[in-house]
């Protein structure tokens, strides 16, 4: 079922964005060589954990057992932080993460450079987020859950991207994953119509190759296919009558 939210609960989940977004900043300060995933996730829950009344949105969700998600080139999301999993010069590295403040929920992802990465790659993460804020765009009352779609498809295949089908953006707010279902292709006025107070993590998950996913024994980590890298980017909007609201920035 789609919710709407009221005034105070969008500002709930402001607040929550907050933290989410600070939690990122500070994944792109400290994001180097040498350093493993499990040091990230330990940074990340000590921050978030800072605040009062902030909990992690992942952990112990469908019993997923950390703070964050760390999909390092090929993977897409859902990566699991291990202190095994070491960062080297060159690679890229997804980092999603959710606060839950009073119950309510925000959700965002940013791709990050470990060092120096090849103009190629880099241009990857620029078209993704490109795509995300194109996506965002769109989220206007009156138009579909298709209209996003479309914007954030037409913006990565332009760059000679494949867009994943079988993962998708979602409603948030009182439960992590609500409805509708946020597909990063699309038909324009195809879809749910989108409301005022409706809240939405948008997020475009975006490879160099073809868009065929698999998901790995840990039944978590989904890999593309062809092992081609892989970008995502993600914030959680807010349909509101002056046009959609970024929480998580």
């Amino acid at each position: 079922m789609i919710t709407i939210k009221s005034e105070r609960e969008i500002g709930t989940m402001a607040r929550a964005g907050r933290i989410v977004f600070e939690t990122l900043s500070l994944m792109r300060e400290i994001v180097k060589a040498g350093m493993s995933t499990e040091d990230l996730d330990r940074e990340a829950e000590k921050f978030i954990r800072s605040h009062p009344g902030a909990t992690p949105s992942f952990k112990g969700l469908y019993d997923y057992p950390k703070t964050l998600c760390t999909s390092i080139d090929e993977e897409i999301v859902h990566g699991i932080p291990s202190a095994k999993r070491v960062l080297r010069e060159g690679q890229i590295v997804s980092v999603d993460v959710g606060v839950c403040i009073d119950g309510l929920h925000a959700d965002a992802a940013v791709t990050i450079p470990v060092g120096v990465i090849t103009p190629e790659v880099q241009r990857l993460l620029d078209v993704t987020e490109r795509s995300l804020h194109a996506g965002i765009a769109a989220a206007l009352a009156g138009n579909h859950v298709g209209d996003i779609g479309h914007a954030v498809q037409k913006v990565a295949e332009a760059g000679g991207y494949g867009v994943v089908r079988e993962l998708v953006g979602h409603g948030i707010g009182t439960r992590f994953h609500e409805e509708p279902q946020i597909p990063n292709f699309g038909t324009p006025r195809r879809g749910a119509q989108l409301k005022l107070g409706m809240t939405l993590a948008i997020e475009p998950m975006i490879t160099m190759g073809a868009y065929a996913t698999h998901t790995l024994k840990d039944k978590w980590t989904v890999v593309t296919q062809d092992a081609s890298l892989a970008a995502h980017f993600e914030h959680t909007v807010a349909i509101t009558a002056t046009g959609p609201r970024i929480l998580t920035q």
